[in-house]
């Protein structure tokens, strides 16, 4: 239970005793009692500002609360979320990748945090990309010889971020003279957007699944010391004691799969809503709505 879940059954606890006190009886009581089962139905979850995660978030939340659940979400940077976890001040977060980009949150809490087996996502690629028309870089050994063209910057998305922190090894790895420049995940794809509309020179950090391959035609440097890894796969995290509390969804998120298709076309959906001036859960409800069959093996037992 998080600390603020604590307090909050310390001081309905405490009300029941004042009210039973004054002689108030068994309807007051009942009514203290079943606000705080409420409260522990509630679960949080962390989300970040990556277009892949706004609409797995979403599409939980969707799930969770048709399934008589709370849902809230903490708009928190990863390095922030692994910490939350350990702390128990946060239930979930959803996206967590292996072998390489988030290896360095698994050693440094792998004894406070439940780092699921499972995988929802197994074919997830990480790496440099540049636009296509730049036919002279094609691997990351060209960048130094063209650091000039590129102002000496690689731009970047959310610190702390695992593919952040592998990129800033790449970085020394390959002696490159650049500095990697954060930001957010919005502020990037627009500074490629703008450099694309000029065929201007950029090179970025990027990862599949993510729906800007569909929009921008993008290429992944060749990675010949193999720093980004090859294949990652994307797991969730929960606090310990998470699947204590909540066995039924516990078990849900282990059987979450999704492939290619599904998480394509679940991103296309939440984009869609986003590019019509609503909300990222408008997306996600249509979503769910025409996946009914694949939700259903998620909520098997």
């Amino acid at each position: 239970m998080s600390l603020r879940r604590g307090i909050l059954f310390v001081f309905t606890f405490l009300m029941i005793g004042v009210l039973a006190a004054c002689g108030n009886g068994d309807a007051e009581g009942a009514s203290s009692e079943s606000a705080a089962e409420s409260a522990d139905e509630t679960i949080d979850i962390g989300q970040i500002s990556w277009a892949e995660n706004i609409a797995v978030t979403n599409m939980w939340k969707v799930i969770l609360e048709e399934e008589g659940y709370d849902v809230e979400f903490h708009l928190l940077d990863m390095g922030t979320q692994m910490a939350a976890l350990a702390n128990d001040e946060l239930d979930v977060n959803l996206e967590f990748w292996l072998p390489v980009q988030d290896k360095n949150y698994l050693e440094q809490y792998q004894e406070q945090i439940d780092f699921s087996e499972e995988v929802w996502y197994d074919n997830a690629k990480v790496g440099l990309v540049v636009p296509a028309y730049m036919e002279d870089i094609n691997s990351i050994e060209d960048l130094n010889e063209n650091k000039e063209l590129f102002e000496n910057q690689i731009t970047g998305f959310d610190p702390g971020a695992g593919t952040m922190d592998t990129t800033e090894e790449m970085i020394a790895e390959y002696e490159l003279d650049f500095e990697l420049v954060p930001s957010s995940e919005p502020a990037m794809l627009t500074a490629i957007e703008e450099a694309i509309r000029e065929e201007a020179p950029i090179v970025a950090p990027l990862w599949n699944p993510h729906r800007v391959f569909s929009k921008m035609d993008l290429k992944y440097l060749d990675d010949p010391k193999n720093m980004f890894g090859e294949t990652e796969k994307i797991h969730h995290a929960k606090r310990l004691g998470f699947a204590d509390d909540f066995p039924e969804v516990n078990q849900w998120l282990k059987n979450w799969k999704m492939d290619d298709d599904s998480i394509g076309e679940l991103m296309s959906y939440v984009a869609e809503a986003e590019e019509a001036g609503e909300e990222p859960i408008v997306g996600a409800e249509k979503w769910v709505e025409d996946n009914r069959d694949l939700i259903n093996e998620w909520l098997s037992e």
